[in-house]
């Protein structure tokens, strides 16, 4: 069984409503981390697209159907370089309007997650919440879960994906200004407490009314930070992580005296408050 996996967080600066001039960006930037040997690239939240919209109807025109244009050109370069993708865009489906990141391989389109939970912030406002639900990918480079940006201050979602088998969770982000605690402090805690591999990949520079931080980072499933960005510029980082790390659960200080479990030690029979609806 493979073990180690290498992979690329891309940081960039999208440009709203340039479809095509953030496409050739992000093809650019995939090829620079294959040569690079990554398996897996990451790239932030709406990377094709742009986010700070200001209403449903000017950003229309810039979204796509999955499968589409754009995703047949991220198809042909992840078989032709051999490495797995995960982008975020804005997704049209019928009458129906997602943000959503999508995970390619060489294989082709193996599945897209839409964002389940939305701020008031950027295109968000006009959007529908995701309607599927949480998933975890089985790839020849490991299982893979996906959410985007404001779900990892839900620690539900990293948990379940956790549960159903994930050794490595994908966050294309898009951080404003104010949200440095996210990078700072909650996908460490986010990979620590489940014990998994996690790359939370943002975007920098100034979209209308907000400036974006940067501060992507790739965590191993001991909560460490293995690679970080700067907050300003667009840059790749690197991160090995392992497999067998991320599923072997059992923490052991000490054998037979100190030994910690975060899945095994779980109480789910007490938590059955948080599964409740209806409550502000």
């Amino acid at each position: 069984m493979r073990d180690i996996v290498k992979i690329a967080a891309i940081q960039m600066e999208p440009k709203i409503m340039q479809n095509k001039q953030n496409l050739d960006n992000i093809v650019l930037k995939i090829k620079k981390a294959a040569d690079a040997n990554a398996d897996l690239v990451v790239l932030p939240e709406c990377s094709l697209t742009g986010y700070m919209f200001a209403s449903l109807e000017e950003a229309m025109p810039y979204m796509e159907i999955i499968p589409g244009p754009s995703t047949g050109v991220l198809m042909t370069i992840s078989r032709e370089l051999g490495i797995y993708i995960i982008v975020g865009l804005l997704e049209i489906d019928n009458s129906q309007y997602f943000n959503t990141a999508i995970l390619i391989g060489p294989e082709g389109l193996i599945g897209k997650y839409r964002k389940t939970h939305l701020p008031y912030l950027g295109v968000d406002r006009f959007l529908n919440p995701g309607d599927q639900p949480l998933r975890v990918y089985k790839t020849a480079i490991g299982n893979i879960g996906i959410h985007i940006c404001y779900d990892c201050n839900f620690p539900e979602c990293a948990r379940v994906m956790t549960l159903l088998g994930a050794d490595i969770l994908a966050l294309p982000t898009n951080w404003p200004e104010g949200r440095e605690k996210v990078s700072n402090y909650v996908v460490i805690c986010r990979a620590y407490e489940n014990k998994v591999n996690l790359v939370a990949v943002n975007r920098v520079g100034e979209e209308r009314s907000a400036r974006f931080i940067g501060l992507s980072k790739i965590v191993d499933s001991c909560g460490d930070v293995i690679a970080e960005a700067n907050n300003l510029d667009e840059q790749i980082i690197y991160g090995d992580v392992s497999l067998a790390e991320a599923r072997e659960k059992r923490i052991v200080f000490k054998a037979g005296e100190f030994e910690i479990n975060f899945i095994h030690d779980r109480r789910p029979e007490l938590y059955k408050e948080i599964t409740k609806t209806g409550r502000k």
